[in-house]
């Protein structure tokens, strides 16, 4: 349990994940700082204010102009970057907040037919990579008031390659070189700790109820294939077996396997993962974790 002076800053702390992280941030004894576009508080699909949102500071601030932020780092054990976007077409957020699936639907084919070379404002390269380079790289800068001598995480929240054809593989690319510029900018540095959480499928049945049968199918999907029996090819070893065959590389069907053979992943596991990795005693976090090494972490 860290100390209750500890202060974790959440950028992205009102979206779907960054909520959930600042509630287990809470729970776990820190103070919680979210920064958002907005500054608003997190709402509910009802539009509602859950009242643990009261113990959490939101300020408005801009992740790719540290003016904005800079200031908060120096006091901050640990950042927890959860911006980032599925689609191209950033509309499905909204949609899915409000259980609007025809419009989430409709993100989804715009992001189906999208040119990948078109420069989107809020597209895969601003939010996925650049936001985090940018935060990154100030609280590495940034010198450390908060006393501790032991190294202090950059927490970057990445994905599975699991959603490949559906989602161009532009989100997943854009994720790589987020960890690989950030994992390079840390290096040896030993005060500080570059941990990159990957995880699959992340779901809550209330909050983003349209996830929920997905989550049910393809939980199912990884329980039979890791029973399969031993010398008898799994569904997803074929698959990855056609991809080198006819590739030679990593391709949609590589996608599809992973998702069919990883578990989902509820947000609350998520953030119960990035609150481990968060503690000042745990320095021997760092790097990648997979869904099933966060579920190592919590149990």
């Amino acid at each position: 349990m860290p100390s209750p002076l500890r202060k974790v800053l959440v950028v992205g702390g009102n979206g779907f994940i960054g909520s959930a992280v600042c509630r287990a941030a809470l729970r776990h004894g820190y103070r919680v700082t979210s920064i958002s576009s907005s500054g608003r508080p997190f709402q509910n699909p009802k539009g509602h204010t859950p009242t643990w949102t009261e113990k959490v500071e939101w300020l408005r601030a801009d992740a790719l102009q540290p003016e904005t932020y800079s200031h908060l780092l120096p006091g901050v054990s640990a950042v927890v970057h959860t911006l980032g976007t599925l689609l191209a077409d950033t509309r499905y957020k909204d949609a899915l907040r409000r259980h609007d699936l025809a419009g989430a639907a409709e993100s989804f084919f715009t992001g189906a037919v999208r040119n990948p070379l078109e420069e989107s404002p809020n597209g895969y390269e601003r939010l996925n990579r650049d936001s985090a380079v940018q935060v990154a790289e100030a609280f590495v800068d940034s010198v450390d008031s908060t006393g501790s001598e032991r190294p202090r995480p950059f927490i970057y929240i990445s994905a599975e390659d699991i959603f490949r054809p559906v989602v161009p593989a532009a989100y997943i690319d854009t994720k790589r070189e987020a960890e690989e510029r950030i994992d390079h900018m840390i290096g040896e540095k030993t005060n500080y700790r570059g941990v990159y959480m990957r995880p699959s499928l992340v779901y809550h049945p209330h909050l983003r109820p349209y996830t929920a049968a997905l989550a049910t199918l393809l939980d199912l999907s990884s329980t039979i294939q890791s029973n399969f029996p031993k010398g008898v090819p799994t569904p997803s070893q074929l698959l990855h077996g056609f991809s080198e065959m006819l590739v030679g590389k990593s391709s949609a069907l590589d996608s599809v396997a992973r998702a069919l053979s990883l578990p989902p992943i509820h947000v609350d596991h998520v953030a119960q993962a990035i609150c481990v990795a968060a503690d000042e005693e745990r320095a021997d976090v760092r790097g990648k974790y997979g869904v099933r090494e966060m579920r190592d972490l919590i149990t």
